[in-house]
């Protein structure tokens, strides 16, 4: 009979955590959505974005993004609502008192946590990024400015042993001066091409060199080629250059290791941005374990407060982690800190939190 009842306990929190969560996310979603088409009116009827564009291209694609975004605090807010609730009507009294000890009432939260998890990971890596290509596509069209590279003395690996440079280049023209090729083999230089500036031809989805030299380094001595124009591939292509950071948003796992690399190789100097996104995509599915602990750790105890008590002190931590969260990452663009430890600072910080409290909690 004790085991039966176990298992219908088990049911009962299993059912009531992810039944709130999934309500926390429709409503807390649906608030965004109403700010975010009051915000962005402006520009989809200025640029005249067409009505189905917007709903299905745009907040169809949103809100799974939103929601993703912020399941860990949806999370939270889900089990401190429904917890406190309990431990009001003073059902987690009763649940302790009937020999049930508080390890193991955690066990029905944990399970939820983890379908919570796997399935924000699996959405986040895999399902969401193509959803994300449609979305930022449309902003791209109907929200965003146009993207403009200010970027000067542009230096690039585009192949093992092949470097270029370009003095600068203009994203709306699509030219780049002062270009330089050069090609090393065994650690000596076996060629170099030089020219005025490079234009992008659509026609043949090639680079126009203009007024070039070309020297060719060989055994028999120094070869020079010159002329006034030739079509060459350089590895690039003009959406390198006007690409936007949060490109990476629309790669799943494996599309963003390999991005990663190809970065590294180019001697891109954005590489922990992009880590940060990978590592993020395993450190914030894992942050609903934490988060569940801190909640049932800190809403199973009846105060005179109430529910409104639980939910200021749990919606002020999970604040506070975002915020922890984002001053990481920040600190960790800024080459301060290592991306794989910014982004796992909050967690272990907050693991301690989580276990504090889980030693104050009632037993």
């Amino acid at each position: 009979m004790r085991r039966f009842g176990l298992k219908i306990l088990d049911i009962y929190i299993i059912r009531k955590f992810v039944g709130t969560y999934f309500y926390a996310i429709i409503l807390i979603v649906g608030i965004a959505v109403v700010f975010d088409v009051a915000e962005k009116m402006d520009d989809f009827m200025g640029k005249g974005a067409p009505l189905s564009a917007i709903i299905f291209d745009y907040y169809l694609n949103f809100i799974p993004y939103f929601a993703n975004l912020f399941s860990s605090l949806f999370t939270f807010i889900a089990v401190i609502f429904f917890t406190s609730k309990m431990a009001y009507n003073t059902e987690i009294i009763a649940i302790l008192s009937s020999g049930v000890s508080f390890r193991r009432m955690l066990f029905p939260y944990f399970v939820s946590a983890t379908i919570i998890a796997l399935f924000s990971f699996l959405l986040n890596s895999f399902i969401i990024p193509p959803a994300n290509r449609t979305r930022i596509e449309f902003e791209n069209a109907y929200v965003k400015k146009a993207l403009k590279s200010t970027e000067r003395n542009i230096h690039r690996q585009v192949r093992s042993g092949i470097f270029i440079y370009m003095q600068s280049y203009n994203t709306n023209s699509e030219i780049g001066y002062k270009f330089t090729m050069e090609k090393i083999v065994d650690g000596k230089m076996e060629s170099k091409l030089m020219s005025d500036y490079i234009k992008w031809n659509p026609e043949n989805s090639k680079w126009t060199v203009n007024n070039y030299h070309i020297r060719n380094y060989t055994d028999k001595g120094e070869e020079v080629i010159s002329g006034e124009k030739i079509d060459t591939t350089i590895y690039l292509d003009p959406s390198d250059f006007s690409r936007r950071l949060n490109i990476v948003e629309t790669m799943n796992m494996f599309e963003l290791d390999e991005f990663i690399d190809q970065q590294r190789l180019q001697g891109a100097g954005n590489v922990d941005f992009y880590l940060i996104e990978k590592y993020s995509r395993v450190a914030y599915p894992f942050s609903t374990f934490i988060l569940t602990l801190i909640g049932v750790a800190l809403s199973s105890r009846k105060v005179r407060g109430g529910i409104g008590l639980h939910i200021g002190l749990g919606l002020g931590l999970s604040f506070s982690y975002i915020l922890f969260m984002r001053f990481s990452t920040m600190f960790s663009v800024g080459g301060s800190i290592p991306p794989l430890i910014a982004v796992w600072i909050p967690n272990l910080l907050y693991a301690v939190i989580a276990l504090i409290l889980y030693r104050l909690a009632p037993k």
